[in-house]
């Protein structure tokens, strides 16, 4: 489980790196848009500027020829020689160039902005390849992780049908004639509530445990003990003074059934009922003479 939330805690901080760096990428490649935009601008003013150069030089040539045509019956005024032309072509030139070398001044583009931009996307690859590694061992660990939740919820209910099995025969056999069942609080999820112990004692209705009396509730609780050892024995039982609240038959039920049908385990049993402890393998008696303890042991 830790390990499962350490990879989800790393693909968190990974996914919030991913978006600072997405965030960067995007004012990056804003700005690289921008630039191609003014490019794209400055390319259009040149191509602009060409296109009076020579609609000037059109108009130089054309103003040539008609003066080639004209006659003057005076000395006509010097028309402007092709030099001159040429220089005033040159001043209205050199006035657009400055004024867009201003404009490209002021506008102070980013060149490095396109290198940035290629670290960044370096950068994001990287973390997208580790979110990916992330992921793919979080969607392990939850794998895992459910297919334990899944063999337990199978082996939980297999060993509940069985125990319930158990536990009416265990209960019939003591009470002569009753009934007990196992219920699910919750039967979708039966981790979630709890179980329900119903009791049917001979001759009576269907109870809670808790509203039984004390007899029945030690019968009860003894079936179901008795149900779970048949189910997965434990080596080793003590019970103290379970007979208490039990009539002699049913006391001589419960030491028989002890005697014969649980000799895959030990049971120590503390008990004042003769007709328990004489059915014992070995009797230890515990007394007290003149503010004394003392223990005697018995092989019966």
């Amino acid at each position: 489980m830790n390990e499962f939330e350490n990879c989800v805690e790393g693909r968190d901080e990974l996914r919030e790196e991913l978006e600072e760096i997405k965030s960067e990428l995007t004012e990056l490649t804003n700005s690289l848009n921008k630039q191609k935009c003014d490019q794209q601008d400055l390319k259009h003013e040149k191509e602009k500027l060409d296109g009076i150069v020579k609609q000037y030089r059109d108009k130089d040539k054309y103003y040539k020829e008609q003066l080639k045509k004209l006659k003057f019956e005076t000395t006509p005024p010097s028309p402007p020689t092709e030099q001159q032309l040429e220089e005033m072509v040159k001043v209205d030139l050199t006035t657009e160039v400055a004024v867009e070398e201003e404009r490209l001044s002021v506008m102070k583009p980013n060149l490095a902005a396109i290198e940035e931009y290629r670290k960044k996307e370096e950068v994001y690859k990287k973390k997208v390849e580790e979110v990916d590694k992330v992921t793919g061992d979080r969607d392990t660990k939850k794998k895992e992780y459910d297919d334990l939740r899944n063999r337990r919820l199978t082996e939980f209910m297999a060993g509940f049908s069985q125990i319930t099995i158990n536990l009416k025969e265990m209960y019939q056999m003591l009470t002569l004639g009753g009934d007990a069942e196992l219920e699910l609080v919750d039967t979708l999820d039966p981790f979630s509530e709890g179980i329900i112990l119903s009791i049917r004692p001979p001759r009576k209705s269907w109870k809670n445990i808790k509203n039984l009396s004390g007899g029945e509730k030690t019968l009860s609780s003894l079936a179901l003990i008795f149900a779970l050892h048949q189910y997965k024995p434990s080596p080793l039982y003590i019970m103290d003074e379970i007979d208490a609240a039990l009539d002699y038959r049913n006391v001589s039920l419960l030491g028989h059934y002890i005697k014969e049908r649980t000799k895959n385990a030990q049971f120590i049993v503390i008990s004042l009922r003769n007709n328990m402890f004489e059915l014992a393998d070995r009797l230890v008696g515990i007394y007290k003479t003149h503010d004394v303890t003392s223990c005697i042991s018995i092989a019966l």
